[in-house]
């Protein structure tokens, strides 16, 4: 699988009487089998409030890659990609329960996503041999 973006977007109100100001979007555009597809979570925005009970991140940015600053709504898709295989044959995903937030980032391997965003500052893409690389294995 090839890693081509990942992006986070906070939404903002088209209309007044709607409440997209509550939730992020957050993608991630990658090429499996020939085909590139994207996957876009929409998530509740409060959840970044708490990033330091799902992660080992403190605050916002996360970490920089190159000259990019790295916020927790880029890498959330990303996550959701690599910790959940079903969602590679999936357009959106949409969270708004805290324990099912919580459980993508359960077994992630924060320490090699920095280098997937210098890969991607790099050369614009990164390569993912397996997705098991990324989850915290037992001993």
């Amino acid at each position: 699988m090839i890693i081509k973006q990942c992006d986070g977007y906070e939404l903002e109100k088209e209309k007044s009487n709607t409440s997209e100001d509550f939730f992020n979007r957050s993608e991630v555009t990658f090429v499996e089998d020939g085909k590139e597809k994207k996957l876009h979570v929409l998530y509740v925005r409060y959840f970044d409030e708490l990033i330091s009970t799902f992660t080992p991140y403190e605050a916002d940015p996360v970490f920089k890659a190159g000259e990019r600053e790295v916020y927790f709504r880029d890498l959330v898709a990303l996550a959701c990609l690599l910790t959940n295989p079903g969602y590679r044959h999936r357009k959106r995903v949409y969270i708004n329960i805290e324990e099912e937030f919580a459980e993508i980032f359960k077994m992630l391997e924060f320490s090699k996503l920095p280098a997937v965003f210098e890969g991607l500052e790099q050369k614009n893409q990164f390569e993912i041999r397996s997705p098991l690389d990324y989850i915290v294995q037992p001993v």
